[in-house]
């Protein structure tokens, strides 16, 4: 099972470490073994949320997770977009980006830097919407029940994580983004607009996915209604229309929107990374290599996840990852103004994660199992 799901990982691994080697000598290899580690210590609370939703997702779905979604995130989130930022930022044509990054790699370097107030702005307000639509929403299982409980209270009102999301947006843009650390002068106008951007891209992509997955599930609960109609006037139960064109049509269109989320959510997770790389090497192609590496591995612990039913067995653990995800949203836009070490956003992740899955171990052992992956209709509370 381990070697089944992380094998093309271990295999990556071992050739872009030779890779790197063979280029670059053993600096590179080192730097670009550095670069891994930190893609995965940063982004360890994403393979938790993508679990949640990959979940959903048939085997084929999860194949093109592993397969498409890591080219868009090796070559598209790591190489392609800095590049992007840089030719938007400085007002070039793609040739004259490229040859930019890969012969002037201090200016690069400066261009995408910034960049980082609208990059911070887009991807913190994204997250920030993903953390509040999670504990605004009413629960089975609540960790913090202190907290989540008058929150799902909270939550009945319409629209309240928009409004919240954009009074926090408002606040940074007339606090944070005055004398932004990272490039000249006031970024209020750059961080309301990305902010603005990144609130529109979640209501979009989260709210169509969600519309779909919801009409199929209606048409499964009215074949259900129809199948059980039909036993109980003593007549053969009728195929489940599951099976037909529309019903298959339906399926691949929720999970194709669910698949572009879980793209903007990568791209979200991978902005505090590529631009902490920048602390280690201003070389594209060790960043991409070593980042693309990392983001192998957090596609893999996510399928690992999502095969092995750990969210089912340790209730807790989508809970830590979106307080994670609450806190990595702060930071992004606190950095706006203020440095912050890569470490530290690293360690809130997996200690808030770690936390988690330690009171999900409590729980599991105070109810006599090693996991518990049914009884999900009654409340049930961590007593935190």
């Amino acid at each position: 099972m381990l070697l089944k799901t992380f094998g093309w990982s271990f295999a990556i691994t071992a050739a872009g470490l030779a890779l790197a080697g063979v280029l670059w000598g053993w600096q590179g290899l080192a730097i670009v073994g550095i670069l891994s580690i930190l893609e995965i210590s940063l982004s360890f609370d994403n393979a938790v949320i993508n679990a949640g939703i990959l979940r959903k997702m048939n085997a084929f779905w999860q194949k093109i997770f592993l397969t498409v979604g890591i080219l868009i995130a090796v070559f598209g989130m790591r190489l392609v977009f800095p590049v992007v930022i840089v030719a938007i930022t400085a007002k070039l044509g793609p040739i004259e980006a490229v040859n930019l990054a890969i012969n002037d790699k201090t200016r690069y370097e400066d261009l995408v830097t910034s960049a980082h107030p609208a990059i911070a702005a887009f991807g913190g307000i994204f997250l920030l919407m993903i953390f509040l639509d999670f504990i605004f929403e009413e629960r089975d299982y609540k960790w913090l029940s202190w907290i989540e409980k008058p929150m799902a209270k909270m939550g009945k009102l319409d629209m309240l994580s928009v409004i919240i999301a954009l009074v926090v947006l408002l606040v940074t843009s007339m606090t944070v983004a005055t004398a932004a650390a990272h490039g000249a002068g006031d970024k209020s106008a750059t961080v309301l607009l990305a902010g603005v951007a990144g609130l529109l891209t979640y209501l979009v992509v989260a709210g169509i996915s969600g519309y779909f997955e919801d009409k199929l599930e209606e048409d499964e609960d009215d074949d259900e209604g129809a199948e059980g109609a039909e036993g109980a006037a003593g007549q053969p139960a009728a195929p489940a229309r599951i099976g037909t064109g529309a019903a298959v049509g339906l399926a691949g269109k929720a999970a194709f929107f669910m698949f572009l989320y879980l793209e903007v959510i990568d791209a979200s997770f991978s902005f505090d990374g590529v631009i902490g790389a920048f602390a280690i090497t201003n070389d594209i192609f060790m960043m991409a290599l070593g980042l693309g590496i990392g983001a192998m591995y957090i596609r893999s612990l996510t399928v690992f996840l999502v095969r092995k039913g750990t969210l089912d067995d340790y209730v807790y653990l989508e809970h830590g990852a979106h307080y994670a995800i609450g806190a990595l949203a702060v930071i992004l836009l606190v950095t706006i103004k203020y440095e912050i070490n890569e470490v530290i956003t690293g360690l809130v992740g997996i200690v808030l994660i770690g936390l988690s899955f330690a009171s999900s171990v409590v729980r599991n052992r105070r109810e006599g199992k090693p996991g518990d992956s049914s009884g999900k209709s009654s409340e049930v509370t961590s007593g935190v």
